[in-house]
């Protein structure tokens, strides 16, 4: 399968492995983060981080959108639709991840009428064809999902469907990394940058990251190749002492990003002045809002919203997971209290999630490797 079979190629892979291992300086220590989710799954899922160099370290970043979301929005969602004649909507991923008073799954067990979408026209289609309903879509995402909601909005203006709400919680990428920056426990060398939200907003806006911090940044595909392709790339920037914005994952994005997602975001979202991110606080001109030229269709103007924030449990780590400060396997609820089956945090939830990752690939293949020993 073209773009498929030449990136999981064994020959290839053991190429940029050894050209890895050429440039990499055994005196030194490599810290790269990963942005994003889809990086964390792919690293474990291929087994990656067992053929890099010990010297070279895969930070797992907040490139989650479901994992940075804190308990107290999720509630807030809720809340709305606890109301009479009103359908919740969210995206699959969204439907096991607690707040204070359950997880949406667990609202739909008591009642509440709770319904997986795979898009957000599927909400307002939900909507056209009831009438005597009000359908809120939970709208997730980072700028990857954006574009999609802002289009539905747009359609259900032109339509005129009155019976459909959005429940904003799109967040920005770069703000988050800018977060990452300025904590101070944390040591990052350079960047692999998020391959799908780069479709929509390109390479540049990540040149600040390399002129003002001088860190290196690749924006990279989610194939083995890809990803062992932008660590060369990273120590060949490190190695000549050089930082800029590279772009790995040509065949995809475009360095300018996607024009008509960006007008269309441009058209119907503002920033907020400030958003809640799980573990890391209020980050300025990190997300979304639905510009007033579109809130009869904005949720948190046509309902009351609480607003009240909700701490996640004390012994979750998720805050430092998410900073890259902790791996998963170092929370004190990893595997144990904390598991796909009973999740304490959303990073154990959702599809890009690091704890996810970890626990499905490496935990579990630890514990196979345990067990065959034991019975040798």
């Amino acid at each position: 399968m073209k773009f498929v079979d030449e990136f999981r190629d064994a020959g290839v892979i053991h190429k940029a492995a050894d050209e890895i291992r050429r440039l990499a300086d055994l005196g030194r220590q490599y810290r790269f983060m990963e942005v994003c989710g889809g990086h964390t799954h792919a690293i474990y899922r291929f087994g990656l981080k067992d053929i890099l160099p010990p010297n070279i370290d895969l930070v797992h970043g907040p490139g989650c959108p479901v994992c940075v979301l804190p308990m107290g929005r999720i509630d807030d969602g809720l809340s709305i639709a606890k109301g009479p004649n009103v359908i919740f909507t969210a995206f699959g991923d969204m439907m096991r991840v607690p707040g204070r008073e359950g997880s949406p799954l667990e609202h739909k067990a008591r009642g509440m009428d709770v319904r997986i979408v795979y898009s957000p026209s599927d909400a307002l289609k939900l909507a056209q064809k009831n009438p005597d309903k009000h359908v809120l879509f939970f709208a997730i995402g980072f700028e990857t999902t954006a574009p999609s909601t802002a289009l539905t909005l747009m359609r259900a203006k032109a339509l005129g469907v009155t019976n459909f709400s959005v429940f904003c919680n799109h967040v920005t990428i770069i703000p988050g990394i800018r977060a990452i920056l300025d904590s101070p426990d944390m040591r990052i060398d350079a960047f692999i940058g998020p391959g799908h939200v780069s479709t929509v907003i390109g390479c540049r806006p990540y040149e600040w990251v390399a002129r003002n911090e001088g860190k290196p940044i690749v924006v990279s595909g989610f194939e083995p190749v890809d990803v062992l392709q932008a660590v060369v790339m990273l120590l060949r920037q490190l190695k000549a002492g050089e930082a800029k914005v590279e772009n790995q994952y040509k065949r995809v994005v475009p360095w300018e990003g996607n024009r008509a997602a960006l007008k269309a975001m441009a058209e119907v979202f503002e920033l907020r002045s400030y958003f809640e991110w799980r573990g890391m606080g209020f980050i300025s001109q990190s997300a979304l809002r639905i510009r007033d030229t579109y809130k009869d269709w904005d949720a948190e103007h046509r309902f009351a919203v609480p607003g009240v924030r909700v701490t996640d449990p004390k012994a979750a780590q998720c805050g430092e997971v998410l900073k890259g400060v902790l791996k998963p396997v170092q929370c004190k609820l990893f595997g144990k209290e904390c598991t796909p089956e009973r999740p304490v945090g959303a990073l154990m939830v959702s599809s890009e999630g690091s704890c996810a990752a970890y626990y499905n690939y490496e935990h579990r293949k630890h514990e196979t490797l345990t067990r065959i020993g034991a019975a040798v």
